[in-house]
């Protein structure tokens, strides 16, 4: 068991996955946890991070920091997302085998899973085919962050783990629209429609692709399980086992946000990888699984929109 008073360090805190760790992680006692927002610390760079985690001597590193976003912003800006990700876990998983940190977790993407494997995706397919190419830059880097974690494992012996989440949403996501993921994304455009007399909504692609959501608390919850215990492998998938097709999706959206207007599929735009359904078998069988199923996490996902949806127009309705 990890004593509660270790210092965790929890980079990308403010973020919708390290935020939902935060307050899970002190709501079970766990009180000495270390952030830093990224007008503090600059997690890109290797001086500042060797300076910081010097300074505050973590026991335990949780990095939930990363540049993400979906399909559109990947497509545009592949050189960021490939290189920004890379600094920011080398940075980290460097300085953590420097200073000999007792644990590290690192949070990964089902995206690091070839574009066309079997479903569901089990860990040992990392790396048998080609990725998805709408988002291979995100995934490339995800995947050297695994591979570094497993290499300090397998040559230091030390307790090092990736964690692999399926599609993550929930209370403190992104929904600018130029950058955001597909169920934010839908929240905002079926409420917008609504708040306009119910207008049409236009979505991405066909509807036909199949995708798993986890809800960010369980993911979180995830976290600590792997922060309590000595986890006997080094890569795990985090997620359902349960998935749905995009448009299933929309129209449970719709239902809840309360959109009675047509929904139009432009086929003209890209669907994205056929399929992602995670294999969360490895993780069942050592006794963690999901609480939050999809409806449920949907309306407290689209609660929190309406109760913060002020402070969202400054950030994103511009």
């Amino acid at each position: 068991m990890i004593d509660k008073n270790a210092a965790i360090y929890i980079a990308g805190h403010k973020g919708m996955v390290g935020s939902a760790i935060w307050r899970t992680l002190y709501a079970k006692g766990y009180h000495n946890l270390i952030g830093a927002s990224s007008n503090e610390l600059d997690l890109r760079e290797q001086e500042e991070v060797h300076d910081f985690l010097r300074k505050v001597k973590p026991d335990i590193i949780i990095d939930a920091a990363a540049k993400v976003g979906g399909i559109l912003a990947n497509n545009d800006f592949p050189y960021q997302f490939l290189m920004e990700n890379m600094q920011i876990q080398n940075n980290l998983i460097s300085e953590a085998h420097k200073l000999g940190v007792k644990k590290f977790i690192f949070l990964g993407s089902s995206c690091i899973y070839p574009k066309l494997a079997l479903q569901p995706l089990k860990e040992e397919y990392l790396l048998t085919a080609s990725l998805e190419s709408t988002n291979e830059w995100y995934a490339l880097a995800k995947i050297t962050g695994v591979k570094l974690c497993q290499a300090i494992r397998k040559q230091y012996k030390k307790d090092f783990v990736s964690l692999m989440p399926t599609n993550l949403y929930g209370t403190h996501d992104n929904f600018d629209l130029s950058s955001s993921h597909v169920l934010p994304a839908m929240i905002r455009k079926f409420h917008e429609a609504k708040e306009n007399n119910n207008a049409s909504v236009i979505l991405w692609g066909t509807g036909k692709p199949m995708r798993e959501f986890l809800f960010v608390d369980d993911m979180a919850e995830a976290v600590v399980f792997a922060l309590e215990n000595q986890l006997p492998g080094h890569l795990y998938n985090v997620g359902t086992g349960e998935d749905l097709s995009v448009k299933e999706l929309a129209v449970t959206i719709q239902k809840i946000v309360g959109h009675t207007g047509q929904i139009i599929w432009d086929d003209s735009k890209p669907d994205g990888t056929p399929r992602k359904l995670l294999d969360v078998a490895k993780m069942h069988n050592i006794g963690w699984r999901h609480q939050i199923d999809l409806e449920k996490g949907i309306q407290k996902t689209y609660n929190w929109f309406l109760e913060n949806i002020e402070n969202l127009k400054e950030k994103v309705y511009q």
